[in-house]
């Protein structure tokens, strides 16, 4: 803000960084509104990059942190004839485009809540006001600026946005602000699934996953954005799966809480269960094999919703990963058992079957099993898969049930028949006579 302000620009800090400075917040980030455009800010920051299609932002790095950088934006009423190029916008008010400059008196007005149109300047440490945000602040009012269905239409993303710093700041939404949110869902089917998955990490790792998840609901987004898992929750073989994940979303919350790492990948597994177990249980009816039947189901319902939020590659496949070990976490007899311990997804796997577990989806002596292998040592651990120590051998007669593989164990009666059994004589075999050379085959 300094070097701006030194290179003859207006610098401010703005939006949310001010707004969780007055409420006692850490803030997450911090953006700064200047007059200088983004190619002056790139002159002035070798460590700089200019991003957007859609507004044009300067990011300048120091080291992992990002400080986002934004030019003045201009109001809608400034927009002159020739500069009807700048402004894009769709049949439904969305805006496509919009690089058009201008003052702070102007840029105010294109922020959308209150409580985030606020201005540091650090010339006299003040805070500019234009809107009234310090006193919905202290009301405890998300305000949407401007005519609400109008400022909705033009980035629907705002819906969203609405629920997210409800959910975070344990506001209430203005009335004017409300009444359009409900009927006005149908908008988020235009907006690009990549930025929609964005937003759902902000409403779900934020720290705020249950009550971002109860507004949701509420108003009817969830559906917009998960679809299947929604008409799910909605049925009457909803009920596990609706335990299952408002108890994951509680967990996520408490590790945030505890400043505990969170990840995607279980966020979204937990999401999908529900469609995925019930599509895997129909093709397994027509005659898939449990782990094929899995990997099929979270193929097709992974498929499915990428139309609606755009899940990369990188959460996919080990979410995959995880759901199929559900299966192979059933197995609590034979060596291969503790090889299970080191796979990299077993954490998260065993974190999900506990979960299923408590509310009644999984078997709860599994969940201590997998609870007590863990907490032994490497012996104890052997003894508890493969008690007696038993020597590997093939053939039936599993202790699961099921057929034997390399490495488990037989029973104590195949054992006691092995050495009863007398030893089998080996034949000798004759030396192969070699052929001389140059012979014919």
């Amino acid at each position: 803000m300094y070097r701006l302000r030194d290179a003859g620009y207006q610098a401010f800090l703005v939006g949310g960084g001010v707004r969780d400075l007055l409420l006692g917040r850490e803030p997450k980030d911090f953006d700064i509104a200047t007059d200088a455009h983004p190619e002056d800010v790139r002159r002035l920051f070798r460590n700089c990059r200019l991003i957007g299609r859609r507004f044009r932002l300067a990011h300048v790095y120091f080291g992992r942190d990002i400080v986002e950088v934004a030019t003045f934006r201009s109001s809608e009423d400034e927009l002159a004839p020739d500069d009807e190029s700048l402004l894009l916008k769709d049949e439904e008010g969305r805006i496509l485009r919009d690089n058009r400059y201008g003052e702070i008196g102007d840029d105010v007005w294109r922020r959308d809540f209150t409580a985030n149109s606020l201005y540091y300047n650090i010339a006299d440490f003040s805070i500019w006001d234009y809107t009234g945000g310090v006193e919905d602040i202290r009301a405890g009012v998300l305000r949407l600026i401007g005519e609400p269905e109008a400022r909705y239409r033009e980035d629907p993303v705002r819906l969203l946005r609405a629920v997210r710093f409800a959910a975070k700041l344990g506001f209430r939404i203005d009335s004017a602000s409300e009444a359009p949110v409900r009927d006005l869902g149908f908008l988020l089917e235009s907006v690009p699934p990549a930025r929609l998955f964005d937003e759902v990490l902000k409403l779900f790792l934020g720290g705020h996953a249950v009550a971002s998840y109860e507004l949701l609901r509420h108003y009817g987004h969830f559906g917009h954005l998960f679809p299947a898992v929604d008409a799910m929750l909605d049925s009457e073989a909803g009920e596990p799966y609706r335990a299952l994940l408002l108890e994951a979303l509680q967990n996520t919350d408490r590790r945030v809480a505890d400043d505990e790492p969170v990840t995607p990948v279980f966020l979204f597994c937990v999401l999908l269960w529900g469609p995925v177990r019930r599509r895997a249980t129909y093709l397994e009816e027509r005659g898939e094999s449990p782990v094929q039947a899995m990997l099929l189901a979270a193929d097709e319902a992974g498929d499915e919703q990428q139309r609606h939020v755009a899940i990369p590659r990188r959460i996919t496949t080990p979410m995959k990963e995880m759901m199929v070990m559900q299966l192979r976490l059933q197995k609590t007899r034979g060596r291969r058992v503790l090889g299970m311990l080191g796979h990299p997804r077993f954490r998260a796997a065993y974190d999900l079957l506990c979960l299923r577990a408590r509310i009644g989806d999984a078997d709860p002596a599994l969940a201590e099993f997998w609870t007590r292998l863990q907490a032994l040592d490497e012996d104890a651990r052997l003894a508890e898969v493969d008690p007696g120590g038993r020597r590997k051998s093939g053939g039936k007669g599993a202790p699961d049930g099921g057929a034997r593989t390399d490495g488990e164990a037989g029973t104590d009666g195949e054992a006691a028949a092995d050495a009863d059994r007398p030893a089998r004589s080996r034949r000798r075999r004759r030396p192969r006579r070699r052929k001389p050379a140059g012979s014919a085959d």
